[in-house]
């Protein structure tokens, strides 16, 4: 942000934990005023608003408890982030949903994807307007490699990541000329919390990997600030992998 400008609101949901924290962490330091939604990590939650706090006692904080599957909740969670105005949007909250395709359950599919797409959809809903008339905002959606490529046991999650980057190309497209950008980011294997269960594969995991590594928190981080930017204005409608190399990829190797 340019120097003496007036800082800059940006909503992030789920930013308690993971790649959430670490890019409201990110956004903190970088300038702007941020709010960010939680489910279940309301320690977390207030661990995090402490710290920042501490550390940037002008930037403006808050933490909102609500569940995105909870439509009721949401419609009024909407009303209000409407009334108060975002320069920028950041859908990171996620839900897993894994089975095989043949084995889908359908409940578990609708359930991740009202979380993972259709809350962003109605948060977009509220929050684009006021960017439309300002002439200016930035909506970012973290979505996830597996929309990608094809992997076993990802079905359902794959279809709810695959849906956002299919309404954030075609929000991209109707909000251009507005000065909106819509963009999607694609991250690979990250080091959180949601990757233990996958701990005893991790290092034939890694070997699979370009980079030789998962990524950081901070690795998308860093990318969801720069697409809040002015640098990044007159990026839109993408879809921005942060995988260590794996979709450029081929799946065969020769060993």
């Amino acid at each position: 942000m340019s120097a003496g400008s007036s800082p800059r609101r940006i909503l992030v949901t789920g930013g308690a934990t993971g790649i959430g924290a670490a890019i409201v962490r990110t956004l903190v330091a970088a300038g702007y005023d941020v709010d960010f939604t939680y489910r279940a990590s309301a320690e977390a939650a207030q661990s995090l608003l402490v710290d920042l706090r501490a550390a940037h006692p002008e930037r403006t904080l808050a933490a909102h408890p609500i569940d995105l599957a909870d439509k009721v909740a949401l419609d009024g969670f909407c009303e209000v982030a409407e009334a108060a105005g975002y320069y920028g949007l950041i859908h990171n909250a996620g839900q897993p949903c894994d089975a095989l395709a043949a084995m889908l359950d359908q409940e578990r599919a609708e359930a991740a994807m009202q979380v993972n797409f259709f809350s962003l959809t109605r948060l977009a809903k509220a929050l684009v307007r006021e960017m439309v008339r300002t002439r200016t905002g930035r909506i970012v959606a973290i979505g996830s490699v597996a929309a990608l490529r094809g992997n076993a046991g990802n079905a359902a999650y794959a279809a709810t990541k695959g849906a956002l980057i299919a309404y954030c190309r075609t929000l991209a497209v109707e909000s251009a000329k507005r000065g909106v950008t819509v963009n999607v980011i694609a991250p690979g294997f990250v080091d959180t919390a949601m990757m233990a269960r996958y701990a005893g594969h991790r290092d034939g995991m890694e070997r699979q990997i370009p980079a030789g590594r998962f990524a950081r928190p901070e690795d998308v981080a860093a990318l969801t600030a720069f697409l809040m930017g002015e640098g990044a204005s007159y990026i839109t409608g993408t879809v921005l992998p942060v995988d260590g190399g794996l979709t450029a990829m081929m799946g065969v190797h020769r060993t």
